[in-house]
């Protein structure tokens, strides 16, 4: 067995998200947001990271990696989970972080989905969006929509991801999962070539330059309903990240096109429970209305928050809102509310000490 997969089996014993290892430093994990270092470990040497990295690691990958001096992909630790691993060189030498990928795929019902979620998998064309900074669980939930679709209906699925990080089971579907890098060589690439595969359905790992964003919206446009992430953490700023990404000679023309193609938004974070044991989901939801078509064409984006706040009835909801119910109903504590609010003046009562 790899040394590396006792440091996995006290992640998953404690229930950490991630585990890092630093050459010079002793390995820490991250338990509910927090990070703890493993003490006990010791400090991780040159040769020690380097046997506890190319344990898991095929020959030709770890070429690659010093090489490149990155490297992405996935390990499966049996039938217990699987790791998103990134392996980097820095100054002090080797480092890596672990995510951990867990073996079941939880229901939108299970990750506290508002219901309206469940819609986004009933679009037979369009652009979904979920988005949220590093770690708040954007693949969780794009694995949960997609394990709806393959559960509910009978359609030709296609992810496109880097790593590949949930396995989809067989149910009503068929799941094709590639691996940038691996079967595609690139997110662009992919999605050029799964025009000509049959596909009603995509998956996109990561919307991370113009090309993926606009051969994504173009397919959206076009018949195809396609799923992807954005690193922000709101409807408006991803509808101006969607735009801003082009030149300013092009962006009226994707405006247009975007208008037509994004069907929803789901925005989320992860807020540290009342307490300290475990996190809890707070959601912003964006929904396609004639008001949003309109809004997102004449380039009045800001207008999408009073939109979000008149349509309740639809099952649209702002972030700060959810963030108030969660600390209205106990379930987080008013400094994490604060902290993690968009409009921080709504919280200001429970800024810590010595913030303004």
């Amino acid at each position: 067995m790899a040394e590396i997969h006792a440091l996995f089996d006290r992640m998953l014993e404690t229930e950490a998200s991630d585990l890092h290892l630093t050459e010079g430093q002793p390995p820490k994990m991250r338990l509910d947001g927090r990070m703890v270092v493993l003490e006990d470990e010791g400090i991780l040497d040159a040769e020690r990271i380097k046997g506890l990295l190319q344990g898991i690691c095929r020959p030709e990958r770890w070429e690659k990696f010093e090489i490149l001096g990155d490297l992405d992909f996935a390990h499966s630790y049996g039938d217990k989970a699987r790791f998103r691993c990134n392996y980097n060189k820095q100054y002090a030498g080797y480092g890596a972080v672990f995510r951990t990928i867990p073996s079941h795929i939880k229901t939108l019902d299970e990750l506290g989905a508002p219901p309206v979620v469940h819609t986004f998998a009933d679009y037979r064309s369009g652009l979904c969006l979920v988005t949220g900074p590093t770690g708040s669980g954007k693949s969780t939930t794009l694995a949960g929509i997609i394990d709806h679709v393959n559960s509910t209906s009978a359609r030709n699925v296609l992810t496109v991801e880097e790593p590949i990080e949930f396995v989809h089971p067989v149910k009503k579907s068929v799941i094709v999962q590639r691996e940038v890098g691996l079967d595609a060589p690139s997110f662009a690439d992919a999605l050029r070539a799964s025009s000509r595969q049959d596909v009603d359905v995509i998956l996109v790992g990561e919307l991370r330059d113009l090309e993926t964003i606009s051969l994504a919206v173009s397919a959206g446009e076009t018949g195809t309903l396609v799923f992807g992430t954005l690193h922000t953490n709101n409807a408006v700023k991803t509808v101006d990240r969607m735009i801003d990404v082009f030149h300013a000679d092009q962006q009226n023309a994707i405006r247009q096109s975007l208008a037509v193609a994004l069907k929803a938004v789901c925005a989320q974070l992860l807020l540290r429970r009342a307490g300290g044991k475990g996190r809890i989901a707070a959601f912003e939801v964006l929904v396609q209305t004639q008001a949003v078509i309109n809004t997102i064409r004449e380039g009045k984006n800001p207008m999408l928050t009073q939109i979000i706040m008149s349509n309740r009835a639809l099952g649209m909801q702002l972030m700060d809102d959810c963030i108030d119910e969660h600390l209205n109903k106990g379930l987080i504590e008013g400094e994490e509310a604060y902290m993690k609010a968009i409009d921080k003046e709504r919280f200001q009562q429970y800024a810590p000490r010595g913030v303004a």
